[in-house]
């Protein structure tokens, strides 16, 4: 068996596209698209972010929404992600997102991205955010009978070896069920 080395990077599939929502000071929304973050607990997410508009606006309000970027808004999604909010007065806009204000945080839902998590800052400390998810919405156009429907939803990947957006594949599997199979 042979093997191609790529050193030390941050390279692993699948990457989740994460979009940050936040209110500044006087209530205007912004997005940003974060590459590093996962869920790690019930009720935690873990992002890495440096120091950005988000990351003041963060310091403000206490508060943010992570929504899943999707096939239909990979354009929106990338661009903020590659435009800076303290360039650009108003990136939400020009990104064609629109935001409903949460029911359980102080930050901006992206009406234009049907799942998102609502999450309060638990800290923010040496460029981790680590976040207490409140709630999960999802809008119904992506539910069948009860639960988050992929085909419906259509969210995308990160791929880091190539920098592309690939959406996701069929089912393949059951989990915590398959496996027992080996039991």
């Amino acid at each position: 068996m042979s093997r191609t080395n790529f050193g030390a990077k941050p390279l692993m599939y699948p990457q989740p596209v994460l979009i940050i929502g936040t209110y500044d000071e006087n209530g205007k929304p912004n997005a940003m698209n974060v590459a590093w973050g996962i869920t790690t607990d019930f009720n935690e997410i873990t992002l890495s972010l440096s120091e950005h508009k988000t990351t003041d606006n963060l310091k403000v309000t206490g508060a943010f929404t992570v929504s899943l970027a999707t096939e239909e808004m990979v354009v929106a999604s990338d661009y903020v992600g590659v435009e800076s909010g303290r360039k650009v007065p108003d990136k939400f806009e020009k990104s064609g997102f629109h935001a409903t204000k949460s029911e359980f945080v102080n930050a901006p839902l992206i009406d234009e991205l049907p799942v998102a998590l609502e999450c309060k800052v638990k800290s923010f400390e040496n460029g981790i955010l680590l976040g207490e998810i409140v709630n999960v919405s999802a809008d119904d156009s992506v539910i069948t009978d009860g639960k988050v429907d992929l085909e419906k939803f259509k969210p995308i990947t990160f791929d880091p070896f190539n920098n592309a957006y690939i959406g996701l594949g069929k089912k393949v599997g059951n989990a915590f069920k398959d496996g027992m199979e080996l039991k």
